[in-house]
């Protein structure tokens, strides 16, 4: 299989989450998901399905993954294993921000970190069934602005609490 530069770019800075990343590699080889460590490339905000349906008022696949591509602007994960499925936005590691973190939905949507690890899908991976990206990176290094992602959060917190 041919990957293209930027593909296998991404690729390679997200098996990087692993001290050695032939594991990563492994894994998406074999398994299709890689199950890469927290808090150093990348943090995740796991969403539940519900919540991601409120926000963007619709349940339909194709019109979710067009508006979390143009609302959160960064790589998304979708784990339908779970019942009601989940989301998971990509963030930059605490590590790596500016200033210390307050994150205000950790109920609603935790901030998964250092000492936790995500079923990353091979990138292309992007239909169901299993993981999938719902929005794959564009970019080696390319992540979802975590000011966008909390507004995102509070906004289907917001409709949720509306519609109940």
């Amino acid at each position: 299989m041919i990957v293209p530069r930027a593909r296998r770019e991404s690729a390679a800075w997200l098996a990087h989450a692993q001290e050695g990343s032939e594991q990563a590699w492994l894994e998406w080889e074999t398994r299709g998901v890689a199950l890469l460590p927290l808090g150093r490339r990348f943090d995740a905000v796991r969403m539940p399905e519900p919540l991601v349906y409120a926000a963007l008022d619709t349940t339909e696949p194709q019109e979710v993954a067009r508006l979390l591509t143009q609302v959160l602007a960064g790589p998304v994960i979708y784990d339908g294993r779970t019942m009601g499925g989940t989301y998971y936005a990509l963030v930059r590691p605490r590590e790596q921000t500016d200033e210390p973190r307050a994150w205000k939905h950790e109920v609603a949507a935790p901030l998964l970190s250092d000492g936790t690890f995500l079923g990353v899908p091979r990138l292309d991976r992007t239909q169901p069934p299993g993981t999938h990206w719902v929005v794959p990176p564009a970019f080696e290094g390319d992540l979802c602005p975590e000011r966008w992602v909390a507004a995102f959060v509070a906004k289907g917190r917001r409709a949720s609490e509306e519609s109940t």
